[in-house]
């Protein structure tokens, strides 16, 4: 069968491909508990984090919600560059 209609062949994935790529969708923010995920910390570091000002929320209704691009944001911001000797001693 073919046309817009017919269905792949059994063997191929490329179908199943299209359909992940159109359904990644990056949030633009996440729950605490999927914050911590993300970042690999636990939950009192996160909220350590949130308490200086290092990372920013949301409250909806009872949520708090972690903005992702502030999540991102303070890996930059605390980024170790390997190239930079002052990062690596600490300095």
């Amino acid at each position: 069968m073919k046309g817009p209609t017919a269905m792949p062949a059994a063997d191929t994935t490329e179908h199943l491909h299209e359909q992940q790529e159109r359904r990644r969708i990056e949030p633009i923010a996440l729950r605490v508990p999927d914050a911590c995920l993300y970042l690999g910390i636990g939950r009192s570091t996160l909220y350590l984090l949130i308490g200086e000002g290092e990372v920013e929320i949301v409250k909806l209704g009872s949520s708090t919600l972690v903005l992702t691009e502030s999540l991102r944001s303070l890996v930059e911001r605390r980024r170790i560059r390997a190239d930079d000797p002052a990062t690596v001693d600490g300095e």
